[in-house]
């Protein structure tokens, strides 16, 4: 007769407490493996008395940010709406919870849970989390230390990938159009093409560029030769491409971009060129100035001689030379009179306009330019009116605060072209307005346009309350302290935290004169 298994039952004189479980796992030690995470909390939950009710689990994904850790939101979900049948969360240890860059971002998450009645206990640290002075800081000197192990990963990895490259292997992306990637074993041993969605499954291995079918090699031959010989533009040469009934390399029409890829593309003088953009540690992607690319010449054979190659670039500078804002304002204005409206494609698809990203990188957003045409279209509409109010709303407040300064006996002007605030001819204030975006959670975040060049000495952030029809508050800061922290929550930490202020009165302190008294001359 099979046994009945007993319920599980308390250490004497004491309750079952009903527990949950959060497992995470990446991929940077056997240590940390799902398994193992699971049965040192099952040991820690036999001695507590705990009942796991409930398993959250990560398998396989990074502690950076919280976007892509599902387990952990489902988790926070649970217990903020009610929903969670247990009292307490047990976690391997401060890593496992999450390795956040700020490590406030990991508090604040275990706050969360706190307010909602459940508790975090790490079971393989050697603290309880149970409040106390030592527990808290020992805590946050892990969070430092995970912390600061995802960056070393990170550069370690960096560096691994970089002498990869200097080695001759492809780190990462596509082929390009009449390349394809070879992969090879450890021992330099081919292993087969890859197709476009194939990628190595064995550490050991590598990918090289190869060449690709011969027709394409041609069709690279042809653009570079026909470009540089009659001086078309990308969009008239992606034309000509399409109608000759040829692909690009992702099986799609030509385009001017995808042009501007191949006569830009050094790979087809035999050069292998990386790290031209980078989103470390799962940041926003940024474009790295060419003294940080990594450039390995004569890696693979090339298709093009390197004198055309140097041609085409000088064409490529000839043809779009550098034309002034005006210039760009007729071109899109011209082209609205021709079709009546304006979008991306069309702009790209014309041309005698320049390319809608160049619009983007002049003035900002092509929203800007179409501000200035006077043109407004109707699926932007109203976010144009927001912006626009916005943008009232914040020369107000400038003006506002310019008046303030000057009655305490300050001086203080709004220098348009730097859109910089200048007080007393010492101090330099850059005064921007952010819309209140609310998360999927409910909760607000402003984003914080702190990446002004050169910086100013104060940056002040306006953040408006949910709806932007009122202000909530205003960040005050040295901008230096503020720079690249682009996104801001209602609880960042104490140290930014410091800086939020009801009103614009320190600033309006900064213009104050006190008079010197008793000085004779």
């Amino acid at each position: 007769m099979d046994e009945v298994a007993a319920a599980p039952q308390a250490p004497s004189g004491r309750r079952m407490v009903r527990a949950a479980q959060y497992l995470r796992m990446s991929t940077d030690h056997q240590t940390y493996s799902i398994d193992n995470q699971r049965d040192a909390i099952r040991d820690y939950a036999e001695i507590m008395g705990y009942d796991i009710v409930a398993t959250y689990e990560d398998a396989g994904r990074s502690g950076l940010n919280l976007a892509g850790r599902p387990g952990l939101q489902r988790l926070l979900a649970d217990v903020e709406n009610g929903r969670a049948d247990f009292e307490t969360v047990v976690v391997y240890d401060v890593s496992r919870w999450g390795r956040f860059q700020n490590i406030d971002e990991s508090a604040v998450y275990e706050y969360r849970c706190q307010m909602a009645g459940v508790r975090i206990e790490f079971c393989a640290e050697q603290f309880a989390n149970d409040g106390s002075i030592g527990s808290d800081v020992l805590k946050a000197i892990k969070r430092s230390m995970a912390a600061e192990q995802s960056r070393m990963l990170s550069q370690k990895v960096f560096i691994g990938q970089a002498r990869l490259v200097r080695l001759g292997f492809r780190q990462g992306g596509k082929a390009g159009f009449g390349l394809r990637r070879l992969l090879v074993s450890q021992h330099g041993r081919s292993k087969g093409i890859l197709s476009s969605y194939e990628y190595k499954s064995q550490q050991t291995d590598r990918v090289v560029l190869v060449l690709g079918p011969p027709a394409e090699i041609a069709t690279v031959r042809w653009i570079f030769s026909h470009f540089v010989r009659t001086h078309k533009t990308e969009l008239e040469m992606a034309r000509l491409l399409n109608k000759r009934g040829v692909l690009s390399d992702l099986g799609r029409p030509w385009t001017r971009e995808s042009v501007h890829s191949v006569l830009t593309n050094e790979n087809y003088i035999g050069n292998s060129v990386w790290n031209k953009h980078s989103a470390r540690l799962r940041s926003h992607q940024v474009h790295n100035p060419p003294e940080q690319w990594v450039r390995v010449e004569n890696v693979l054979e090339p298709i093009v001689d390197r004198k055309l190659f140097d041609r085409a670039q000088i064409v490529l500078k000839t043809i779009y030379r550098h034309m002034t804002n005006d210039e760009m304002l007729a071109a899109l204005r011209a082209l609205l009179a021709r079709r009546g409206a304006l979008s991306l494609a069309m702009i790209d698809a014309d041309s005698e306009c320049p390319p809608s990203q160049r619009y983007q990188w002049r003035f900002g957003t092509i929203v800007k330019a179409y501000e200035l045409i006077g043109y407004e279209p109707s699926n932007n509409y109203r976010y144009i009116g927001v912006n626009r109010r916005l943008e009232t709303m914040r020369l107000r407040v400038i003006g506002d605060l310019v008046g303030a300064m000057e009655r305490q006996g300050g001086a203080a002007a709004h220098d348009m072209a730097t859109d910089l605030l200048r007080i007393n001819e010492e101090i330099t204030v850059a005064i921007t307005i952010g819309r209140c975006r609310v998360s999927g959670f409910g909760y607000p975040r402003w984003f914080s346009k702190a990446d002004q060049r050169p910086l100013p000495d104060i940056f002040v952030l306006i953040r408006m309350n949910p709806g932007d029809l009122t202000i909530r508050d205003y960040l005050i800061a040295p901008a230096h302290e503020i720079a690249g922290k682009s996104e801001l929550h209602a609880i960042n930490g104490a140290l930014l935290d410091t800086y939020i202020f009801p009103t614009l009165n320190p600033i309006v302190r900064l213009a104050e004169r006190e008079p010197v008294g008793g000085a004779t001359w």
